[in-house]
Formats: structure tokens, sequence, C-alpha cells
């Protein structure tokens, strides 16, 4: 029974009825992944609860807005209780891609970290997060966000394991990781992702993301392979090969700078920008179209430098607007923390992590 209250707290701007009727129907898919009734109904009210307008959201405060006594409840379902968070996953990307469906979606990924406290909590090391713009003990995730025409939503998450961790079996003996968890790197976590995504028979024109994934020529290669387009960001260090030889991408640009003629328009995560856009083409034997993406920030006169790869040659505006939607994968960062307070929720062993990830 849905008082107006949890409607409303839910459903925030949306019309509530569709609201609740949409929330029962994911609710009701994901069922059968848990073995009982009672962790059923409680992960129900951990999602409103995570939705509801609360100050701050724990599993005490969360607990006593779902009118129970005590956090227990919450807790054992976050720790111990027996569900298969992959299993909803896969069930939570099926949802996404069938209201969402677009034959050129692109699949953005990104990591984000939460700052936490102790060296407890599974993954957690001080390592660069942009949540604080700096070096911090945080726990570190990398995400896969299918973006469509008719919007966007997470579809995988990873956690970011450090060797500090895979290095110390007894450590993470100790926080619930599996016996055969090995270090990966976040390039190889997106890769492992994308295979995943692709493989459960959804389909994505395209991938992009930043210089900690455009700079891996085997997640790159993997894309090739299946012949999957990207448009994935490079440093200006980055070289690439012409017909004219081999260069750095920052090299290249100084030699065609009068060809950044094209305005085109992007950047709707913070408004309108104007930019200049140049396309190189690459040599390469392998079948394919390859290219060099640079753009020129108009006022700041700032580069930035994107490898392209799409199985046929595709327009400028094309590579334009796949390198302009990895904002989706930011508003997602910030809608998730801010709305759902995804940072709010502090998992101390692995199996509560891919809970509160998943």
């Amino acid at each position: 029974m849905w008082t107006d209250e949890e409607t409303v707290a839910a459903g925030h701007s949306i019309e509530p009825a569709w609201w609740r009727d949409a929330f029962e129907g994911l609710m009701g898919r994901i069922a059968g992944r848990f073995a009982r009734a009672e962790p059923r109904h409680r992960a129900a009210r951990l999602v409103l609860g995570l939705l509801a307008d609360l100050p701050r959201k724990n599993c005490w405060t969360i607990a006593e807005w779902a009118g129970e006594t005590t956090p227990d409840g919450m807790q054992h379902l976050l720790g111990r209780a027996k569900w298969d968070a992959d299993q909803v996953r896969d069930d939570a990307c099926g949802y996404v891609v069938e209201h969402l469906q677009d034959d050129r979606a692109v699949l953005v990924v990104d990591e984000t970290g939460d700052v936490t406290k102790g060296t407890g909590t599974v993954g957690v090391q001080r390592q660069y997060t942009g949540t604080a713009g700096r070096i911090a003990n945080s726990q570190v995730a990398v995400y896969l966000v299918y973006a469509g025409q008719r919007g966007h939503a997470a579809v995988d998450r990873e956690l970011y394991v450090p060797r500090s961790w895979t290095s110390d079996p007894d450590r993470c003996r100790a926080a619930g990781l599996a016996e055969e968890t090995t270090f990966a790197t976040k390039p190889e976590l997106a890769t492992r992702m994308v295979a995943r995504f692709l493989d459960a028979g959804h389909q994505a024109a395209w991938v992009t993301g930043d210089e900690v994934y455009g700079g891996n020529p085997k997640l790159r290669t993997a894309l090739e392979e299946r012949g999957t387009g990207y448009v994935l960001a490079v440093a200006c260090s980055h070289e690439v090969t012409t017909g004219a030889g081999k260069f750095r991408a920052d090299i290249l640009a100084r030699g065609t700078q009068a060809g950044l003629a094209e305005a085109l328009r992007r950047g709707r995560a913070k408004g309108h920008r104007f930019y200049d856009w140049a396309v190189i083409d690459l040599a390469d034997p392998q079948p394919g179209s390859r290219q060099l993406l640079i753009r020129r920030n108009r006022r700041t006169g700032e580069l930035a430098y994107y490898r392209c790869y799409s199985p046929a040659s595709v327009a400028l505006t094309v590579l334009v607007a796949v390198a302009g939607s990895r904002w989706r994968v930011e508003e997602f960062f910030q809608s998730g923390k801010g709305l759902a307070a995804l940072d709010d929720l502090r998992p101390a062993s692995a199996a509560s992590c891919e809970a509160r990830i998943a």
C-alpha cells in the first residue's frame, strides 16, 4: 500500500500514479532475485527511502522513515541477506534498454568516488577522486551509462579494487571478496562491462569516455573487434599515425588551426558552449574508419583530442554528437548522489558494496 507521502517523495515532479506503476513494475521484475519475501519487500522500502526527502540517508534514517524501530533489517539486507546483485543489475539493464531503446545509443564509461573514513571499506585507499577534486581516502567504482534520444541511465557498475587490496589476500578475505579477485584497471573494467552489455544481446552504436579510457589500446582494440564505434578522449601527448607518419596529437593540431572553422554546439550539461572542430584521417591497414577529432574552445583557445573509430565513414557532426554525450554520465552521478543519496550509505563489505551500486 502506498501513502501519498511515499508517492510524492519518490515520484518528485513526475505524475504520481504513473511513477507508482513504473516503480512496482521494476520491483516486480527483480522480485525473483531474492530468496525470501522479507528482503524483497524491504528492498522496495529501502529504494523508496533513498528517494525520500530526508536530510541524511543511512540505514537508521531510512528504517525510521519506513516505520521500523531499528536499522537491523536494512543492514541485514545490504550485508547478509541472500540475493544476487548481478542478476538485479542485469534485470535493471534490460528494463533501461527496453524503455530507452535507441539504435544509435551511446555507452558512456566513467568512474566516480565516494570519500570515506577508515581502511575497512572494501576497495578503499588514498586515491584521486573527482568527487573531492583531489587525492583522498575513497572508494571508486566504474559505471556504464546508456544514453539515447529518450534519456539515459546507468546499466552496469564495477568496483575498482586497487593493488593494495588484491596483493593482500587476508584483507580481501576479511572484506568478503571472492578468492579469484584479481587486479583490473579501470579500462579493463570498462571493457568487461561493454562486453557484458553486448553479449546480453543489447545494441549500442558507440562508446565514449575520457582520457583514462581513450589512452588504453586494449579497450580500443576490443571495441573495434566487435565493430562498435567509439569517440574516446586522449591526451595531447597521445601519438597517432597518419599518411605522413606518426605524430603527437598536439603537433598535428598546430598544422590544422586554420581548418578549425566549422562551429558546432554542444555541452548541454552546463549551458551551450561554442567550439570549432577539425578531423584528421588516420592510417591503419585494418577495416574501418579512424580519425583524430580536435576541438577548440572559441573563448579560451583550449584544445581537446579524441580517437575515433567507426565501421564505416560517418559525418563530422556524428562524431561531435557522440563526444558531446559524455555529459550524460556526469548528470547521472549528480542525480544519483543528490536525489538518491548513493554517496551516503557506506558499505564495509564486498556484498554490501555490490548491493549499494547495483
